[in-house]
């Protein structure tokens, strides 16, 4: 939801914003992004070193070598530790030597702990290497000045080398730089809307700073902080990636140069984690070892979704699911943002708009179809001595305070108080409401908003005595109400560097909680301001998962390491504008390195209209995000997909080829689980040698193999698309070939109603029937499309599928509860052979789950010889199946240079087959060419 105006009318914040904007332009910004910034340090010496027993690291002790004031005191002296906590992963950590520091705490990010500061009495052996070796990583030094590296074990090659400037470590201001080579293409550093598309430009600003600023602004903090980046470099041919993370929740700014990079954090301590790779796969499976995997999704998730600000009453709402319904467009879940509740009230019904007994019945008779419900909360609470939330929130004194007393805010229902979420009470009375709230209404998720935290009012607030806040019937109610003044006493509020939030080196308590209020213990909201959402959401999933017994689903906005282990996300407030539809991909991509891979974009944009064309558009490129959502202002006009019948149009298709994907998105889900890799990968992830795709952002991949090429052009009938080397293979019409040597883009066909969707070669792609609800489309027989290469006498192919009941909160293979199956195929001249490798077969068997067809492709000519074998199975019994071979039209074959027919039939469909997914199989045949 939008805290600032929807309206194309400027609010007075609006103005004052662009002012302050403009200002920023004409003037030097003390932060050094439009000039060079005063030397604040001149770094630091190593004056002991030890190794601890057992291979516990290595721990030394660092000096300030000069001092300087600038930022503050430097700290005298400082603690070095390093261990190689895994073969792939080193940490580097420098803090204070005297004094316990800000770090993110560990109970909300789990992990290997620091030694305890010993005040520099450390028990262990003088190490006196030069070099301080893992199994696939190697950390070195230098004394005076101190400065370190990593570099790979095997190769020698420098992944991070901080030699050529001075480390800085001071209260308040903490530098260090790394050099970098020039050819290195840099990836992540989020959140930030990035014109230049997914990878990094060098000389871009890169703000880390949780901050409710709508994603139309370009190279600006956003909604969540992951001081993460990947690295990949080209070297002799071969694409080698690894990452870094440097696990600080303060606010920074990081410059990237092209041959450097530069960290300027607030606060905290400088705690690295070195991820060896060395393929982007690897790096991500690394990565998410360390911070959490990504949540488990239910299957109903990877469905459609539709919401809007605005539907007034439950009518409305009934209108929409009945309106998707007549138009034939899939429909899983129905949201609610605030307009269910009570004066915007978390936990509460408008008694009149959505009265409880019709809105039960509503539930009940879309549960009863496979349908679900998710509404938004906000963590501001209403202050109102007759509302029951807030009240218990106030006797459990589980508010965020400011001299002593609940911070005062405001948002959507007036004045708020927020929630402390590192309070264990905290936490336990937001369990508490969750449960209310479900007895009341039995949601099937949950969305959680404004959590970054959104306000709008800044500073010191009062409750005004002079006027109502909220203004009654006010028709811009995020224009602020209370009485305010700013705070500008305490180095919490004005810390002496001024990073570069909001795009503008605004306050870093602007429209936000004040940096000087304190949450539990003592801890200061500027330490922990970009924790909140995150905190929030391990609170929500704690409360889902105990109360319902099922898996949790959770969107949340604000996000931060670590959130993709208890939610999704949703790329914030976007425009209904060509520039948004292909901004959305480059967000999308690098929240899956993020490790939160169930992620997309309010499809036809937030706000304002968005035009026909531009929505037939976005819901083909929309359909194919992980978390496919329709969402829009309640200023804009409607635009449900069924508004326009050429936007119904391409919906049908391109949903209705979502839907038949739904097996393989849910098995991409799983392998997510398991080992971070994201639903939505950049085309490097499966091609890190063919280093024309390092910086493409406009299209993507699908998992390992799935090509997506939207339309992102305004008029355009066509599409340029880069295809590394292989055969690509339309799945909307499989005799559409792209056969692709890698040395330029391919013109595509690309119709208003359709959207460019390959398959890429050797791989086994598991569909289904589709359907208009995920319920119904799960149960239908499989298909399982086997692509070789083009022309192929020898070659092979895999994929895979997982089944589950989706209902566990876990996510694991289990007897009775889940299946996994393995599929090969190979072909050796004319003999072909497709087999499966089933992995606790009972459950598929239990559901009756059955592959009806294989559509073969890449084989000239037609089959013959059919076998089938089955597991325990009388081959007999395969008879009662039909199984027939079918011819697929003559490929249409895209290269380089242009069309070129082709009179080779590319598909052999072996239909009329009745094998059960949960039985593992053999079939073999011989191909014919027929004169």
């Amino acid at each position: 939801m939008l805290s600032l105006s929807p309206s194309p009318i400027l609010s007075s914040r609006a103005i004052s914003i662009l002012l302050w904007y403009f200002l920023f332009l004409t003037l030097v910004t003390s932060n050094g992004v439009l000039a060079t910034a005063p030397k604040a340090g001149f770094g630091y010496k190593l004056v002991s070193l030890v190794e601890l027993p057992n291979r516990g690291g290595l721990v030394g002790y660092l000096q300030v070598k000069q001092r300087s004031s600038i930022y503050g005191p430097d700290i005298p002296r400082l603690r070095l530790f390093v261990k190689h906590e895994t073969r792939d992963r080193v940490r580097v950590q420098i803090t204070d030597a005297e004094k316990q520091r800000w770090e993110v705490p560990y109970n909300l990010l789990p992990r290997e702990p620091a030694p305890p500061l010993a005040g520099g009495r450390v028990a262990g052996a003088p190490f006196a290497a030069v070099e301080y070796p893992g199994e696939e990583l190697v950390f070195t030094y230098g004394r005076d000045p101190f400065w370190f590296a990593v570099h790979r074990r095997s190769t020698r090659q420098p992944l991070f080398n901080t030699s050529a400037g001075a480390l800085v470590f001071k209260d308040q201001y903490l530098e260090v730089s790394t050099a970098l080579p020039a050819g290195a293409a840099l990836y992540g550093l989020g959140e930030n809307t990035q014109p230049g598309g997914i990878r990094l430009r060098p000389n871009d600003p890169y703000t880390l700073y949780t901050t409710d600023i709508s994603a139309i602004n370009l190279n600006t903090d956003l909604y969540g902080s992951h001081p993460v980046y990947m690295d990949l470099r080209s070297l002799g041919g071969r694409g080698v990636a690894h990452a870094v993370l440097l696990l600080n929740s303060n606010g920074m700014d990081v410059f990237y140069r092209g041959t450097s990079l530069t960290y300027k954090v607030i606060g905290g301590l400088l705690d690295f984690y070195f991820f060896a790779g060395p393929t982007p796969l690897a790096v991500v499976d690394q990565y998410t070892s360390m911070i959490g995997r990504p949540a488990p999704m239910p299957y109903w998730a990877f469905g459609f979704h539709q919401c809007r600000w605005g539907y007034k009453n439950l009518s409305v709402v009934e209108g929409v699911v009945e309106g998707y319904r007549n138009a034939q467009i899939p429909l899983d879940v129905i949201w609610n943002d605030d307009d269910h509740m009570d004066a915007a009230k978390d936990f509460t019904l408008d008694p009149v708009n959505y009265p409880r007994p019709k809105l039960l019945a509503f539930l009940n008779k879309i549960h009863a179809q496979g349908m679900k419900y998710i509404v938004l909360i906000d963590p501001g609470i209403a202050v109102n001595n007759s509302y029951g939330v807030y009240q218990r929130g106030m006797a459990r004194d589980i508010f965020i305070k400011l001299d002593g007393q609940p911070y005062l805010a405001q948002v959507w229902p007036g004045p708020v108080y927020f929630p402390d979420f590192l309070n264990p009470n905290g936490v336990s009375w937001w369990i508490d409401e969750v449960r209310r709230f479900h007895d009341l209404v039995p949601v099937d998720g949950l969305w959680i908003d404004m959590n970054e935290a959104s306000n709008f009012c800044t500073g010191k607030c009062t409750i005004p005595k002079t006027h109502e806040c909220p203004v009654p019937n006010s028709k811009t109610p995020w224009v602020c109400c209370l009485d305010c003044k700013n705070l500008t006493n305490s180095r919490w509020d004005e810390p002496p560097y001024k990073i570069n939030a909001s795009g503008q080196t605004a306050r870093l308590g602007f429209n936000t909680i004040a940096t000087s209020a304190t949450h539990y213990n003592g801890i200061l909201e500027y330490n922990a301001h970009s924790l909140y959402g995150f905190s929030q959401a391990i609170a929500t999933h704690r409360a889902l998962q105990g109360l319902r017994g099922k898996r949790p689903f959770i969107l949340t906005r604000s996000t931060f390491v670590g959130s993709g282990a208890y939610a999704a996300h949703w790329t914030g407030d976007n425009k209904g504008t060509w520039e948004n539809l292909r901004y959305s991909i480059s967000t999308m991509l690098n929240f899956g390195i993020f490790g939160m891979p169930m992620v997309g974009a309010d499809i036809c944009g937030f706000y304002p209209s968005p035009t026909e064309e531009l929505c037939n558009r976005w819901i083909e490129l929309g359909a194919f995000y992980p978390f496919s959502r329709d969402h829009a202002n309640f200023a804009s006009p409607r635009q449900e997909l069924y508004v326009w019948e050429s936007v119904a149009k391409s919906a049908r298709n391109a949903l209705g080829m979502r839907y038949r994907l739904l097996p393989y998105l849910y098995t991409l889900n799983y392998q997510a689980h398991l080992t971070g890799a994201p639903v939505a990968r950049p085309v490097f992830f499966s091609f890190p040698d063919f280093t024309p795709c390092y910086g493409l952002s406009t299209q993507f991949l699908l998992g390992a193999s799935v090509m997506v090429s939207p339309v992102l052009e305004e008029g355009a009938t066509s599409v340029s698309a880069m295809f590394p080397p292989g055969s690509w293979y339309n799945l909307f019409d499989p005799a559409k070939v792209v056969v692709s040597r890698g040395e330029g883009p391919v013109k595509l066909d690309a119709p208003l109603n359709e959207i460019n969707v390959h398959v890429y070669q050797n791989t086994i792609l598991p569909m289904q029937r589709g359907g208009f609800i995920s319920r119904d489309a799960r149960a239908t027989p499989f298909t399982l499309v086997v692509a070789f290469p083009f022309g192929a006498a020898e070659a092979d192919a895999e994929g895979a599928v997982y089944v589950d009941d989706d209902e566990r909160p876990e996510m694991v293979l289990a007897e009775g509860q889940a299946t996994y199956v393995r599929f090969h195929a190979t072909v050796r001249g004319k003999a072909v052979t497709v087999r499966s490798e089933v992995h606790m077969g009972s459950f598929s068997l239990q559901k009756g789950l059955v592959i009806e067809k294989l559509s073969v492709l890449g084989l000239e000519g037609i089959g013959k010889d059919l076998a089938i074998h089955v597991d325990g199975t009388d081959d007999d019994a395969m008879a009662t199946s039909s199984p027939y071979f079918a011819a697929g039209g003559n490929a249409k074959l895209h290269r380089q240079e242009g069309v070129e027919g082709s009179k080779k039939s590319v598909m052999v469909e072996v239909g009329g087959l009745a094998l059960p997914l949960g039985k593992s199989f053999t079939m073999t045949w011989n191909m014919q060419i027929e004169a």
